[in-house]
């Protein structure tokens, strides 16, 4: 699973907090077995990096304590295109990546989600604000990936937790394995089950 974050200056109010919900994720990511992560991030001037691929957990949390937001432009297409890239040498069961704004083509982003709809390599796009471009935005690779789209603020942070758990038990045991969580989950787990039913239904 390829894990990308927004680290620009936008999200500082509440990167503690949100910073503190990955980071739980890749604990009960952990406790699924065999699942791989790697983390990647964009910040200040076309600063993009990305970890190793690994399964450690002390590992990923203390770099992901170690990131820091700085002002910047959202970088997401790289996010994409690395992870068309990174997919001739690692099979990726799925993209996860937590934003809060969107300041790119969007018809160029969308050409490269297309291809990782193709390629089998959905989305979960999780928008931290409500801002109308941005959800837009998120919406279509969502959509094109065959991924899953949800948002949510500093009210409802936790949501955040049981979606990317959701994601991560997705991306180690498959569709199968998300639905049978949703059903006991219930609430936006199940909502986000839900959509990923559809698209892959249809």
């Amino acid at each position: 699973m390829l894990f990308a974050l927004d680290a620009t200056a936008s999200r500082q109010p509440t990167w503690d907090r949100a910073a503190q919900i990955q980071s739980t994720m890749f604990e009960a990511a952990s406790g699924l077995g065999g699942l791989k992560i790697q983390l990647a991030f964009f910040r200040g001037f076309r600063e993009f990096k990305v970890s190793s691929w690994t399964d450690n957990c002390e590992s990923l949390l203390r770099l992901m304590t170690s990131v820091t937001c700085l002002a910047g432009e959202t970088q997401l297409g790289k996010v994409l295109k690395h992870a068309r890239n990174e997919q001739r040498t690692h099979k990726i069961d799925a993209i996860v990546f937590v934003g809060d704004s969107f300041e790119e083509d969007i018809d160029s982003i969308g050409s490269v989600a297309g291809e990782l709809g193709l390629l089998g390599l959905p989305c979960f796009m999780f928008q931290e604000s409500h801002d109308p471009i941005t959800t837009f935005a998120f919406q279509q690779i969502a959509e094109l990936t065959g991924g899953a789209f949800h948002s949510f603020d500093t009210s409802s942070a936790e949501t955040l937790l049981y979606l990317l758990r959701a994601v991560a038990i997705y991306a180690s045991g498959g569709y199968k394995a998300l639905e049978s969580h949703a059903k006991r989950e219930g609430g936006e787990t199940l909502l986000l089950s839900h959509q990923l039913n559809r698209k892959n239904s249809g």
